[in-house]
């Protein structure tokens, strides 16, 4: 395999480089690309930044500025026209990701989309049908898939724990993780002329939390513990904090309880916990943007040890980009979430919703409609 010392778009950056790289469109130079996206793809070691797109003239001047791509649109339907490139990025609202990505995939481009994959479940098995029958790849934006300690603790449980009987998996976001991320994030740069979808998405902060924070802990669920047939919620508000307790059924039998805190007086929590036949997992990680492994400890009852993984590249974000390259360029098995595991996300948190409301067991497969 050839290797090349510059990012082959023009630019100043110096990164190891295969000589055969995915050509790649950003759509929206909002918060997300600007934290994300943009410097992951050009770190990639397997991917280019060559388009970006956004509605907000003022926004893509000074994105193009700072990241140099080949090519800058206005229009999302005239990059998707530009033969050179191979797949797109979606780093918009919620409410966008489903039309965008039927647009994308339409226009025979592979398509990363930020989670959660969309607002509810029809729409996602729409997409999905697109996706089937285009052979294209497809990828949701569950960047914690590839943090090296969580990979690792998964192999342990497929390869080595034998039969799982439970599973305990949380996510506690803080509230003052906005101290925190404005020191590790980029000054944002923002434009009055940025699409916004109507409304506030945030106005109903139970329905946002669950999207926006409820996706990653339902996917890290599924990851390591399999699909989930069953759930029965309990939820509580109280002092600005919003708080579920799920009892989560898994198909091979598994018991599992999920925890959504957001946010908590305390620091940042996400992790889970693993217990097996021969073995046991206890995993926690970091708020992502410190681009830190999760630390992991595997015990393994066949030589009494305590196993764990030094994850020095954890740049979540540039390992998920050049996962999907790989599968595209090389055909690499699909490390990253894809159009089904998008689908059975949202279809678990919906399943929440409606228990919540119910106080009953809900199973996934009688949910329709939306969170």
């Amino acid at each position: 395999m050839q290797y090349l010392t510059d990012g082959g778009t023009g630019d100043d950056v110096m990164a190891m480089k295969e000589s055969e790289r995915l050509q790649i469109g950003v759509l929206g130079a909002g918060q997300i690309s600007q934290a994300a996206h943009f410097d992951a793809t050009r770190k990639s070691r397997n991917a280019d930044l060559v388009a970006i797109c956004d509605a907000a003239d003022d926004l893509l001047e000074s994105m193009a500025a700072v990241h140099k791509p080949q090519f800058t649109y206005g229009d999302f339907d005239e990059m998707l026209a530009n033969p050179k490139i191979d797949a797109v990025i979606l780093g918009v609202a919620d409410q966008y990701h489903v039309p965008l990505a039927r647009r994308a995939i339409a226009a025979g481009k592979h398509v990363l989309v930020e989670k959660p994959l969309g607002l509810d479940v029809d729409e996602c098995e729409a997409l999905r049908q697109d996706v089937k029958q285009s052979g294209l790849v497809f990828q949701v934006g569950n960047n914690r898939r590839f943090d090296p300690g969580v990979a690792f603790a998964r192999r342990f449980v497929k390869e080595e724990m034998g039969q799982v009987m439970a599973m305990k998996a949380w996510y506690y976001d803080s509230f003052y993780r906005y101290t925190m991320t404005d020191n590790l994030q980029p000054l944002w740069l923002i434009s009055e002329k940025a699409r916004k979808p109507g409304g506030n998405p945030k106005a109903n902060k139970q329905r946002y939390f669950m999207l926006t924070h409820g996706s990653h802990l339902v996917d890290m669920a599924r990851y390591i513990g399999g699909e989930i047939v069953q759930v029965q919620a309990r939820f509580t508000s109280n002092f600005g904090s919003y708080c579920w307790f799920v009892a989560a059924d898994f198909a091979d039998g598994t018991l599992g309880h999920l925890d959504l805190i957001i946010p908590i007086q305390g620091d940042f929590e996400e992790g889970f916990r693993v217990f097996g036949e021969k073995g046991s997992v206890d995993a926690r990680g970091y708020l992502p943007w410190y681009h830190r492994s999760s630390v992991v400890e595997c015990f393994s009852a066949a030589d009494r040890q305590f196993h764990r993984v030094l994850g020095e590249d954890s740049y979540t974000y540039k390992l998920q980009i050049e996962g999907f390259a790989d599968t595209i360029l090389h055909g690499a098995p699909q490390q990253g979430a894809n159009i089904d595991d998008g689908v059975a996300a949202v279809r678990t948190m919906v399943a929440i919703a409606r228990s919540t409301e119910s106080g009953l067991p809900v199973r996934l497969a009688e949910v329709t409609g939306g969170v």
